[in-house]
């Protein structure tokens, strides 16, 4: 079962490595399912499996109280983290972490990135806030990331990473991508001695832009 949804959850993560966003099995990937029989269920990808060698079979189901559904390897380490952004946020319906340069650099800094780019407001909702630090996988972790993502689609993860959630695997992917960027032109922006912030009437008509996006109304 549910072939098409482990498709989508197997090619985001191996072009997730693809792209440079991991290396070797960091990071993981999910995919909200359509809730069957009042159980709410998503597919995640293995722990400590390679991407590129990855097949469907490998993509587990389970349910948001971490029980096996479908599968027989473990699923992420980081399973609860997905759980809880799904739980917190009806509109999320995919979830990507990454382990990328900048934004890891950034989160090594311990530094929250502002609102510096159009495209950061439109599609991310804003600044990209740094989670407090937790133990993976722990439910302080959770907590902090899902705090520290409110209502937007990027957060990072203190000397870890990023998450990039949105509406499809496309969206979270593309997420990723931008807190990538955003965070390479920040610290370039840092490292030549000064951060011009987008202008609050800017910032006011972009996030206007994130809001209609995220409520289905583009």
């Amino acid at each position: 079962m549910w072939r098409e949804e482990k498709k989508i959850v197997l090619e985001a993560a191996q072009k997730m490595l693809e792209k440079g966003l991991v290396i070797g099995t960091a990071g993981n990937v999910s995919l909200r399912l359509p809730p069957e029989g009042g159980r709410q269920l998503m597919a995640i990808t293995p722990s400590s499996r390679r991407y590129d060698s990855l097949s469907l079979d490998d993509i587990q189901i389970i349910d948001f109280e971490a029980r096996t559904v479908e599968g027989d390897l473990p699923p992420s380490m980081e399973t609860m983290l997905h759980i809880g952004i799904y739980q917190a946020r009806q509109n999320v319906n995919a979830v990507i972490h990454t382990h990328s340069v900048f934004a890891s650099a950034v989160s090594v800094a311990g530094l929250d990135i502002p609102p510096i780019l159009d495209d950061q407001a439109a599609f991310l909702g804003g600044e990209i806030k740094l989670a407090e630090h937790a133990l993976t996988g722990s439910r302080e972790q959770v907590a902090g990331v899902v705090t520290a993502l409110a209502d937007r689609n990027a957060v990072l993860l203190p000397n870890h990473g990023a998450v990039g959630t949105g509406r499809t695997m496309r969206d979270a992917f593309t997420a990723c991508e931008l807190i990538e960027k955003t965070a390479r032109i920040y610290l370039l922006a840092l490292s030549a001695g000064k951060v011009n912030r987008l202008p609050a009437e800017a910032l006011e008509a972009e996030k206007a832009l994130y809001d209609s996006l995220q409520s289905g109304d583009e």
